[in-house]
């Protein structure tokens, strides 16, 4: 299995020079401690623990997996002692709240942290960013008393936390959960329930486990509008803060995947738990939405750490892999063949690789630049960000992964049999990111709520906001010398955009009950496309404009990928766009009994 090396460079790029990170932070007064030497140590940091201590057990931690024993689950060798060292590191509390612990650093930073602890090892990843994430949720809408008590721990890597929304009846539809919470003199709750699928429901790697769990009253009203929102710890707290006797909660079994076998996904069983409310009663899922905008991105992130790595090992493979002779004639004269990356077919999929990786990188960091303006900034700023964390957060989840499982196939394919074979580690990379795909939401879903809910429900406001900021941009950019060639595709492409939600818009309006469902998945990767388009040209303009301080070859390999992006990969949105414009009536006039 190859090494993963953390991709330095490129992340400096894209954070200080594309985005100006340094700058932007200092309009923030929570941030304007956070400067370019501070994030760059942290970066560098991050990518020695990642490449020594992190990636090492991704392999063997898949072979062995987890393991559940009368009601105790262990996780592979080497995993509580990395997971230690992570605490200990303050790797957990990054982004958490400084009066409890955290460090208050910026997601547009946090989030390349986590791009290299995913790309060394998702399922390792998992347990610190779920825990984070809890954190997250409890810090925005928990007492102050439930702050104090749990947050500290929470930071500091000495509790985990895990989040516990579905039940075997209820995924997307939350509103059919069964779990009940029965209020007890004390003013806190007894929970009963069962839920599935709770990743790093249980482990061996902290000494409690902080559940956040969706749970109805028994006058709640029904459907979505009667869930609230419980924190439930695993073993109860004592006064003095420490951990007491169980509180009720088991893990039932755990689940047996296509991947991620490091990660403990266990059925969970609340028996007369206590747990104490978040937020309000009945707006459970207010306060649980707080902690998934973050945690969609992260799995978006995880998709493009998977394709990172997958791009790492093939273009080592594809450089080093000899088979055949170039068509162009023998380029290793000295030897049998040529290396297989002089051939055509394998350029097209490294460099589609590289393509998306680059562009996604840029995406994930821009959207954690609206995550900081929404929570930092203020007045029209942070409206702005909140409206585009809205609409962008559902093509983070679903075009991050489905381009990352792209990468990780393509880079199988570039080892041929090789990637199909265990121990040389490409397999494992689409088996753990296949789940990208589906958990946090499915990527139908996604689609189906930008199109939904993000864009026709608001008459395509945050939509509308985001064509303007595309085309001032291109607008500001025109005056630097050769930036046609990546200008004009960008405008084409919001012109494009535009007019098809003005078109799904207006099908949905004359009655067609289907056109947003028909065309939500297409219009998403139509929309990820335009906003790669838009990463490209921004990246671009920072090489043309002699922004960029990466060196000669960095620069000419910029702009050699984005002219790939542009004439090889962008031409499918046209594709895509014309099936939108073709209707749901293929799709829904067929006949069930058709399907037979």
């Amino acid at each position: 299995m190859p090494e993963y090396k953390a991709p330095l460079r490129d992340m400096q790029f894209v954070l200080h020079e594309v985005f100006k990170a340094e700058t932007l932070w200092q309009t923030m007064p929570a941030m304007e401690d956070v400067n370019r030497e501070l994030a760059d140590a942290i970066l560098e940091e991050g990518a020695k623990i990642n490449e020594t201590l992190v990636a090492p057990l991704s392999q063997p931690g898949h072979e062995e997996g987890v393991k559940w024993t009368d009601g105790v689950v262990t996780t592979p060798k080497g995993y509580p002692e990395a997971f230690r060292q992570l605490a200990e590191g303050g790797w957990g509390g990054l982004s958490g709240a400084p009066e409890y612990g955290g460090q208050t650093m910026p997601k547009m930073l946090v989030l390349l942290f986590e791009e290299m602890l995913y790309s060394s090892n998702i399922a390792m990843g998992l347990y610190l960013t779920l825990t984070s994430g809890a954190a997250l949720a409890i810090a925005s809408h928990a007492t102050d008393e439930l702050k104090t008590k749990y947050l500290p721990n929470m930071y500091s890597g000495k509790w985990a936390g895990a989040m516990c929304l579905t039940e075997s009846h209820a995924g997307t539809d939350l509103g059919m959960i069964r779990t009940k919470a029965e209020p007890l003199a004390d003013g806190s709750y007894s929970i009963t329930g069962t839920k599935i699928f709770i990743t790093g429901g249980d482990q061996d790697l902290t000494e409690n486990i902080i559940h956040l769990v969706l749970a109805k009253l028994p006058d709640a009203p029904a459907g979505s509008k009667g869930i609230s929102l419980f924190l439930v710890p695993k073993m109860k707290v004592n006064e003095d803060g420490s951990s007491g006797e169980n509180n009720g909660v088991h893990c039932g079994s755990i689940e047996h995947k296509m991947g991620i076998n490091a990660s403990a996904t266990c059925v969970i069983n609340f028996d007369g738990a206590q747990g104490y409310l978040v937020g309000e009663i009945n707006r459970g899922l207010q306060g649980m939405f707080t902690m998934m905008n973050y945690e969609r991105l992260s799995v978006g992130i995880q998709g493009l750490s998977a394709a990172e790595a997958a791009y790492q090992w093939s273009s080592i493979y594809a450089r080093e892999r000899l088979q055949s002779r170039a068509p162009s004639g023998p380029v290793n004269s000295a030897g049998a063949a040529d290396p297989i990356i002089v051939h055509p077919d394998v350029r097209r999929m490294l460099l589609t690789q590289k393509a998306y990786v680059e562009a996604g990188r840029a995406f994930a960091v821009y959207v954690g630049k609206q995550l900081d303006e929404s929570k930092f900034g203020s007045g029209e700023v942070k409206a702005k960000a909140e409206g585009m964390v809205e609409l962008l957060t559902p093509i983070a989840k679903a075009f991050l992964t489905d381009k990352g499982l792209e990468g990780t196939v393509a880079g199988q394919q570039i080892f041929g049999g090789h990637g199909y074979i265990r121990e040389w580690g490409m397999e494992q990379l689409v088996r753990d990111v296949r789940i990208s795909q589906i958990y946090e939401g499915t990527n139908g879903i996604q689609a189906l709520d930008l199109m939904g809910r993000k864009i026709a429900a608001n008459g395509a406001q945050n939509l509308n906001v985001l064509i303007a900021e595309m085309r001032e941009f291109a607008g500001s950019a025109a005056s630097v010398n050769g930036m046609d060639e990546f200008l004009v595709p960008l405008n084409e492409a919001v012109k494009n955009l535009e007019s098809l939600s003005e078109f799904v818009l207006a099908q949905a309006q004359a009655g067609d009950a289907n056109a947003i469902g028909a065309a939500s998945v297409e219009f998403l990767h139509v929309m990820g496309f335009t906003l790669y388009t838009y990463m490209w040209a921004m990246m671009t303009r920072t090489v043309l404009s002699g922004e960029s301080q990466q060196g000669e070859a960095f620069s000419q390999a910029k702009l050699h990928t984005a002219r790939f992006f542009i004439q090889r990969l962008l031409p499918q949105a046209k594709g895509l766009s014309e099936s939108i414009r073709n209707g749901s009536a293929s799709l829904m006039d067929i006949p069930e009994e058709a399907f037979a």
